[in-house]
């Protein structure tokens, strides 16, 4: 039997194949393939970042040390960290950062990175010195000093160790747990210093420190000359100089040194505070109150900004503000921007808290509050009779009190008293 017409017809004859379209086909597959291996694997996915070239540690250091240099610390400590991590097992940029860290007032920063340098290396004597230096500006006098005593122990020769031991024994000397013969110390090291390394930075700030801690202002202010000629752009030189500058009585180049640190270092509250002091002792309360608005601003839990405030309101006899500013020094507590203030007692050789207390009383008792501007009176009489000037001015406050209860409160012009207005300068101490 057979199917005809049928598909399944066994004598059916095979087509013959398309050898164009074979090759055509092969062709296009080849194409594809290579196009997968060596096209699309060369694009970046959407969404995928690009990879960052990798910066060189030497690289990173060169740019922080140019940063240092043009007094922009904050960038340069970056620098320093980003070098960290390209590098973390080099102690001499931990070193490095610390150094920068310390003048830009990250204390406990800088002695992190000294420690981490010591980590690296225990017997690194620049390590040691810089957390030595890094512990002596968070008060911490002891522990520095036997830190520097084991960096000179390393390694005598340490010209940086030689200076930061300058202001270690100084500023130990001036908290109260040194002795003069910390003074003589000082000045030894600092002739040391020179010795070893004249033309570094260090040393012309720290022979510097130590003639201005021994009232040798015009050589001190030599001194840190040479070390702004260095580099002119730290703020803390700049305030230096302008302390000495202000303790000779040459305010004009005094509000020059410490308006150039403000402008180097914003941020920090004490150009502005040093502005308004030196304004208030050549009668420019109207400057000297904004100032010490500056300070207060960069700063508003700080006390001490909050008790010069409270002076300068009362030269410009805004007496209600000058209670409420020096308040926040006599009794602490919240204050009117949310800050919890913490107050300031009062003890002997203290002339600028004493200047607070009686510029306290001295307010009350112009906003007719006599009963507590008689226990400010009463306070200062008990607690610093030595202190002529503050006590001169408890009896003004008594005074005043009295003649309230006879007449009613008046406003004076400003500047009529002869008290808190006419109080005088108190010589400086110098601060790190």
């Amino acid at each position: 039997m057979y199917l005809r017409g049928s598909k399944w017809s066994m004598n059916k004859r095979r087509n013959r194949p398309n050898w164009f379209r074979i090759v055509v086909l092969s062709l296009i597959v080849l194409a594809a393939a290579y196009v997968n291996r060596f096209i699309v694997a060369d694009i970046e996915p959407l969404g995928v970042p690009s990879p960052t070239p990798t910066v060189s540690a030497e690289t990173l250091i060169a740019e922080a040390q140019s940063l240092f240099a043009q007094g922009k610390l904050l960038p340069a400590i970056d620098a320093y960290r980003k070098a960290i991590a390209s590098e973390p097992d080099n102690p001499a940029v931990y070193i490095m950062l610390a150094r920068a860290q310390v003048f830009a007032g990250q204390y406990k920063e800088a002695q992190t990175a000294a420690e981490d340098a010591l980590l690296l290396n225990p017997s690194n004597s620049m390590a040691f010195a810089a957390r030595a230096w890094a512990l002596s500006f968070q008060g911490e006098y002891l522990e520095a000093e036997a830190d520097i005593k084991r960096a000179l122990e390393l390694d005598p020769n340490n010209a940086l160790a030689h200076a930061y031991y300058v202001e270690i024994l100084v500023d130990s000397f001036y908290s109260g747990l040194g002795s003069f013969d910390d003074i003589e110390k000082a000045i030894e090291e600092s002739r040391v210093a020179q010795a070893l390394a004249p033309d570094l930075l260090e040393t012309h700030r720290a022979r510097g420190y130590v003639l201005e801690a021994t009232g040798n202002y015009e050589e001190a202010i030599r001194e840190y000359e040479a070390a702004i000629a260095i580099n002119a752009n730290i703020a803390d030189l700049h305030l230096a100089l302008g302390r000495n500058y202000r303790t000779l009585g040459i305010y004009d180049q005094a509000v020059d040194a410490f308006t150039r640190a403000d402008a180097l270092n914003p941020q920090d509250p004490t150009p502005d505070l040093l502005l308004s002091r030196t304004y208030a002792t050549i009668g420019e309360y109207g400057k000297a109150m904004q100032f010490a608005e500056s300070a207060v601003a960069n700063d508003p839990e700080d006390t001490n900004l909050r008790g010069n405030l409270g002076v300068m309101y009362y030269r410009n006899a805004y007496w209600p503000e000058a209670v409420q500013e020096l308040s926040y020094v006599v009794k602490g507590g919240l204050s009117e921007d949310g800050h919890e203030m913490e107050f300031i007692n009062l003890v002997p050789d203290s002339p600028r808290i004493a200047e607070y207390y009686f510029t306290y009383g001295l307010a009350l008792s112009r906003t007719d509050k006599c009963g507590e501007a008689l226990q400010i009176a009463q306070l200062i009489v008990s607690r610093i009779p030595a202190d002529e000037l503050a006590v001169d001015n408890a009896n003004e406050i008594v005074n005043r009190c009295e003649e309230n209860l006879n007449a009613p409160l008046s406003t004076p012009e400003t500047g009529s008293t002869n008290s808190a207005e006419s109080t005088p300068e108190a010589t400086p101490t110098p601060t790190p």
